[in-house]
């Protein structure tokens, strides 16, 4: 069952809903950059420079949360978002290098 905020455990983390989640540009290109960044960052979610209305950022972000590929945090006035690498990878191996060697979405 997922926490308060959305978040599954990796046991609940399913490949379709993972797949349908990276299946869009935007969302994909969130999880590369986070992906290629220092394990540990944490980002905004206006940081990614989405060209998309605030509730359509919302609902990519809380499409992310649910499948899994990333935790959000509240951190005062903004909401914070982290790869969760380890939960992926043990639960996905090799999922994220080939995010990352891709050339990725053009958005």
């Amino acid at each position: 069952m997922p926490d308060a905020e959305g978040h599954p455990s990796p046991e609940e983390m399913e490949l379709q809903a993972v797949m349908k989640a990276l299946s869009d540009p935007m969302r994909y290109l969130v999880v590369a950059t986070l992906a290629a960044q220092p394990e540990g960052t944490e980002r905004s979610c206006t940081s990614f420079g989405l060209p998309v209305s605030k509730s359509t950022r919302t609902h990519h972000f809380r499409v992310l949360r649910e499948a899994g590929l990333v935790r959000q945090v509240d951190r005062g006035n903004s909401r914070m978002a982290q790869l969760r690498r380890a939960d992926i990878e043990s639960r996905f191996p090799g999922l994220l290098k080939l995010i990352t060697d891709s050339p990725g979405p053009v958005v």
